[in-house]
């Protein structure tokens, strides 16, 4: 069968740039899939509520011993190609402050030296990197002695793929500035580029079945001794951690079933006019970006198809300048890794506490998790200081959605959180120090909060 011209062309790109045969295999499927009628969508009326999911506080805590034996054959991967550039940050945005004098990075490795000292397991620590990410990353962890594990990678590259101009679907040409022609496949990426790039079988030469992997700006998820025993003890070869849907969560993934298995929902395959996708009452479970993945079964399924697991495809619509507006709008063409729960045989979700899905997407979540909404412990938990879902923030994109502009309007730090359910900022607001938070908020400026100011009440 004659490929069309533009799959042979974006094909014929990536090759020429070195992406590798499982990643190109990857990039044929989401072709193809774009070739389809109403690519990347799915409708709420074609899907049905998931039931109940177990819980993880109903698991049993293994004897120190198991639970030894049993981490030590987990490798927390941790998904670091971010930017931030939504926030207006150039570099890693793992190194990012989020208490005094501690960034996403610092936190981390506290979490992980820390486990491995209370189960005496090996626990590596891999990050999944961009190009521009890996130098500065790599870089900083070197002050941590001792992380490293032998014979282990501290990290491996995400793939990436030339970007697709929407007009005609071929291959965009961006002379001034040729990086930008190319985007990664999002972060269902992690499948192809494990195996292309040799790290899964370094993995498992390492004596390693399991990865525990989450964004690397979530750091309420450590590696819970007591989820990778039910893997191993029930043989499931991938799962996802699931929260129950708040209002925060109606832009993030939802679980829902289809044709009698488990799908993944993102925002961006809901078609236009579908008002469902932010019933949180009806998608009751929500995807962390927290999976845990049996490396063995990941290698037997991409020893039969190269590209596996075979994930939905993604359509999001950019310009080829992120920046510039003006500039040539592209598509790219890109996969949720939780998505793997619809397509992996046995698969299975499982229902987590909210402290262990703490994001950092944008600067009203930054300014949670800098509160005392969130207390740093001294082993690297992100301890949560309220009852129920946590307070929800929304601050004035016109004002606060980049770093500079965020930080000039909390001089003296954040206002007080614990005590806060909601906290919406309109207008130019400008905050003192030691402002308290309590119940609901709202504050429309321009207006100064004066020092020790108590809103709310």
């Amino acid at each position: 069968m004659n490929m069309p011209d533009h799959v042979a062309a974006v094909l014929a790109k990536a090759e020429a740039g070195g992406v590798h045969a499982a990643e190109l295999a990857g990039l044929r499927r989401r072709l193809r899939q774009l070739d389809e009628s109403e690519a990347g969508r799915l409708p709420g009326d074609v899907l049905e509520p998931l039931p109940d999911l177990p819980r993880v506080g109903e698991l049993p805590e293994p004897p120190p011993g198991l639970a030894r034996d049993t981490l030590d054959r987990v490798a927390i991967v941790k998904l670091n190609g971010g930017l931030g550039t939504s926030m207006g940050l150039s570099g890693p945005k793992s190194l990012l402050e989020v208490k005094p004098g501690t960034n996403f990075l610092d936190v981390l490795a506290s979490q992980v030296l820390a486990l491995r000292e209370r189960h005496g397991a090996r626990l590596p620590l891999v990050l999944m990197n961009s190009t521009v990410t890996r130098g500065p990353s790599l870089d900083y962890l070197r002050r941590y002695d001792g992380l490293r594990v032998p014979g282990v990678p501290l990290d491996f590259l995400q793939g990436r793929e030339p970007k697709i101009r929407a007009d005609d679907l071929q291959p965009v040409q961006w002379p001034a500035n040729p990086e930008l022609e190319w985007c990664p496949p999002g972060h269902g990426d992690i499948y192809t580029a494990l195996a292309a790039t040799g790290t899964l079988g370094a993995l498992l030469d390492a004596g390693l079945r399991y990865a525990f992997v989450s964004n690397s700006d979530n750091l309420g998820a450590l590696a819970d001794v007591r989820i990778a025993a039910w893997l191993a003890a029930e043989q499931v070869p991938f799962a996802l951690e699931a929260v129950r849907g708040t209002l925060a969560d109606r832009k993030g993934g939802h679980l829902a079933c289809y044709q009698g298995r488990i799908v993944l929902r993102e925002t961006a395959q809901v078609p236009d006019g579908d008002t469902s996708f932010t019933d949180v009452e009806r998608w009751r479970w929500y995807n962390t970006n927290n999976i845990w993945i049996d490396l063995r079964a990941l290698g037997e399924l991409q020893a039969a198809d190269q590209a596996a697991p075979a994930l939905p495809l993604i359509v999001n619509r950019e310009t080829v300048d992120p920046r510039d507006p003006a500039s040539i709008p592209v598509i790219q063409l890109e996969a949720a890794m939780g998505a793997a729960i619809g397509s992996i045989p046995g698969a299975r979700a499982i229902h987590v506490p909210r402290s262990r899905f703490a994001p950092v997407k944008t600067t009203d979540d930054l300014l949670v998790l800098r509160s005392d909404a969130y207390e740093l412990t001294s082993d690297g938990r992100m301890k949560p200081g309220f009852d129920g879902p946590g307070p929800v923030v929304t601050l004035d994109n016109d004002y606060y959605k980049l770093l500079p502009d965020f930080e000039q309007r909390f001089p003296a730090g954040p206002p007080s959180l614990r005590r806060c359910r909601r906290l919406e900022v309109e207008g130019d607001v400008t905050f003192g120090a030691d402002v308290v938070a309590v119940g609901d908020v709202r504050v429309v400026g321009p207006r100064h909060v004066r020092d020790g100011e108590v809103l709310g009440r």
